[in-house]
């Protein structure tokens, strides 16, 4: 589906949806558990691929994420109660890389082989060092095309101990580890042979793991920052408080719209932003961010309303090295600022959905920036830069398609986006709320 953004101005108030990190973690634990709700899970493409693998190794999920019509307000989840059983079929995981990562680790808990797949992007993305992973402790763990990517095999029982993981290509391969360790006979310990990157993802998990009353802990660190290696007790049992956990907002889409708000905002009102409560999550650093640029920026983190005036932004340095989701956001204010945009630390961004340093890179320049791609950096000339307007693509990745309807809301004349359909990854009413916002958006036919 192609979708046009006009150039036009927001303003009014919008809800961020529930945090897609989270919903995937809080499935998966719902799973491990014997019984357990999820309240406000995001039902996406990605987390419906999470609720099918809890599905596929005997966990039941009402209502199903794959209803179209149900009230998803909270969902009960039968878990497979610490043991997965060996799935009838092949695990699909499809676009999403999170689930196919956590998954593999529930996998090795079977007492036989699973198969795990995805979609062509998925299968071209690294799983190879959690592989290697699982193989030393026991598990069988192996590409079906020898070249560390999916289709994968998998099998256990895996029952625990040491273990060293790099942690510069993804952190889900240390949350994968911890959140199946809590179950083994032995526990896991993993040693980190290279510095952790989007280490506040960990710090999600070992939050999400308090909460459903798992115990796991960073070594020589109180948080995944500057950890040497994480430690997961074995026999734990999954129990969250009450029996539920609740999701909370998600700020890597509260993103796209703190950047409307702040290239957009009508200049007689605000995107006034509802559901940013506090939490682990290391996208909350848009906030700084966007104020460091310039934006005009309020939050209340007790009532958990962010409020964005329209600003003058300047180009800043930003390290993405811990909030690799943020990049094609910043990018996207970049395009707009004045001054230099310089992302930096952000050579792992490259093995998302697609390469989104250059997606973001060759995109923006069709909208009519200009702009420096380098090997861990991605520079915005914003001073050099005038948003035209023109026909992009999306790349099959949903923050692609978002940061540049954020970039098409400030150019000059109307951006097509190819491909504008793949919001449903995580944030399915994306469309839906920048046009309640104000935003002229029609599908372009």
């Amino acid at each position: 589906m192609d979708v046009r953004v006009s150039p036009s101005m927001v303003s009014g108030t919008a809800r961020a949806p529930p945090s897609k990190s989270y919903t995937h973690r809080a499935l998966l634990a719902a799973g491990y558990s014997d019984r357990a709700t999820v309240g406000s899970p995001l039902v996406s493409a990605d987390t419906r691929a999470t609720a099918r693998a809890v599905t596929a190794f005997g966990g039941t999920v009402s209502p199903s994420l794959d209803a179209t019509e149900a009230d998803h307000a909270s969902i009960d989840v039968d878990g497979f109660d610490s043991r997965p059983t060996v799935p009838d079929d092949v695990v699909d995981c499809a676009n999403s890389g999170t689930t196919m990562r956590l998954v593999t680790g529930a996998a090795a808990l079977a007492d036989g082989d699973t198969v795990l797949t995805g979609d062509a992007s998925l299968r071209a993305r690294p799983q190879g060092p959690l592989l290697d992973a699982l193989s030393a402790l026991g598990a069988r763990a192996e590409s079906t095309r020898s070249n560390g990517q999916a289709p994968l095999v998998v099998g256990g029982p895996l029952t625990g101990g040491d273990v060293a993981l790099p942690g510069d290509v993804s952190s889900q391969y240390v949350t994968a580890l911890l959140m199946a360790g809590a179950v083994t006979d032995d526990g896991v310990e993993v040693s980190l042979t290279t510095a952790l990157k989007s280490a506040p993802y960990v710090d999600i998990t070992l939050e999400l793991l308090e909460a459903f009353g798992v115990t796991a802990t960073p070594v020589g660190s109180e948080t995944a920052a500057g950890a040497d290696g994480f430690t997961v007790p074995g026999g734990q049992s999954y129990r969250p408080t009450d029996g539920r956990y609740d999701v909370p907002g998600d700020f890597s889409s509260i993103s796209y719209l703190i950047a409307a708000g702040a290239v957009a905002a009508d200049p007689n009102g605000a995107v006034r932003i509802e559901g940013a409560r506090p939490s682990a999550q290391g996208d909350a650093a848009i906030v700084d961010v966007a104020a460091r640029m310039g934006a005009h920026v309020d939050w209340d983190r007790d009532e958990g309303v962010i409020t964005v005036e329209r600003s003058t932004l300047e180009g800043v340095e930003v390290d993405v090295g811990d909030t690799p989701d943020l990049l094609p956001t910043i990018a996207a204010l970049g395009a707009v600022a004045d001054g230099d945009t310089r992302i930096v630390n952000c050579e792992h961004v490259r093995y998302k959905e697609t390469d989104r340093v250059s997606a973001m890179a060759e995109e923006l320049t069709r909208l009519g920036a200009e702009t420096t791609e380098e090997p861990d950096a991605l520079t915005i000339h914003g001073s050099e830069s005038t948003l035209e307007g023109a026909t992009v693509d999306g790349r099959g990745d949903h923050r692609i398609v978002m940061s540049l309807a954020v970039a098409g809301l400030a150019a000059t004349a109307p951006t097509t986006i190819r491909g504008g359909e793949h919001v449903t990854v995580s944030f399915p009413t994306f469309f839906e709320t920048i046009g309640a916002l104000g935003a002229a958006v029609e599908p372009d036919v």
